[in-house]
């Protein structure tokens, strides 16, 4: 089943395209990650998708329901923690939460509350005014995740929080995902959506440039390769695949799609210290899907 659904969605500012025929899926239960640089059209994208904006053209659906026709009824449903919040300061924390949790009817509120402020170690006796950047983002945060939500949409959820907090972030989201709820992360920080995320769609310019599993476009690639030799290193490998060759005195490093078995072969006859065959990062794929779409649009 499909929690989000995107056909062709469009959305101008006069005659500024901020987004242009963006379609893909979410699947419930699924970590997707929708990653791009800053002004690709990511929170355009979710600003439509939560009917804060108007399409210009195409549609969504969030839950079976149209996302203009049926926003109300989407929103009693969702979680969403924009990249900037802005709160009355001289609230409390508490008194904050407690207002949020006025529009839900929350199950075990206290307790619910008690969880997720002690995860993120977040004092709601504060007042917003007293916070810093990093800690009014855990209330964020909170107040996201606070009534249950079937679908959290995340936009930049990670902006100002310490790596202990990050890590503590992540552990809430996978504990949320096992119990069944569907998570949207949108973020221009690749290595946090390849830890967490299933699928990933890249957008570029306001357009969908690929919509692919992480594994599946790790496969689709090549591989790094790092050699170490106990004696001097050879001048090349004389076989198919090997790409981007470089050497030192005892080191050699290429990018290989070749068959692994035969570069095993070829490497028999020198002495090793230690070789390392790894996949690429979630960078390597997003530089190689941006230069390779660059590429198609120049001819």
């Amino acid at each position: 089943m499909n929690i989000i659904e995107l056909n062709k969605l469009t959305k101008f500012y006069g005659k500024i395209c901020g987004i242009k025929d963006v379609s893909f899926n979410v699947t419930n239960g699924e970590i997707f990650g929708f990653i791009g640089p800053n002004g690709a059209g990511k929170s355009t994208t979710i600003r439509t998708l939560l009917n804060f904006l108007f399409p210009s053209s195409g549609s969504a659906k969030i839950f079976g329901l149209d996302i203009v026709k049926n926003s109300e009824m989407i929103k009693k449903r969702i979680g969403y923690l924009p990249a900037e919040s802005n709160y009355y300061d001289n609230m409390t924390v508490r008194e904050l939460m407690d207002y949020s949790a006025s529009f839900y009817n929350i199950k075990d509120f206290e307790n619910r509350l008690k969880y997720l402020t002690d995860s993120l170690d977040l004092d709601i006796q504060r007042k917003i005014n007293d916070l810093s950047s990093g800690n009014k983002k855990k209330v964020s945060i909170v107040q996201s995740l606070l009534h249950n939500p079937d679908l959290l949409i995340l936009d930049e959820p990670t902006s100002g929080l310490d790596p202990l907090v990050q890590s503590a972030f992540y552990e809430i989201l996978q504990e949320e995902n096992k119990k069944g709820v569907t998570i949207f992360f949108s973020s221009h920080i690749l290595s946090e959506v390849q830890r967490i995320c299933d699928r990933v769609a890249i957008i570029r310019q306001g357009k969908i440039i690929k919509v692919e599993s992480i594994e599946n476009m790790k496969k689709n690639l090549l591989k790094n390769v790092h050699i170490s030799f106990t004696e001097t290193s050879p001048d090349c490998i004389d076989i198919q695949g090997v790409v981007k060759y470089q050497r030192s005195k005892k080191e050699i490093r290429f990018l290989f799609d070749g068959d692994i078995n035969e570069l095993t072969a070829c490497l028999s006859k020198y002495k090793i210290e230690n070789i390392a065959i790894e996949d690429p990062n979630l960078d390597e794929i997003f530089l190689h899907f941006y230069k390779n779409h660059e590429e198609n649009n120049d001819k």
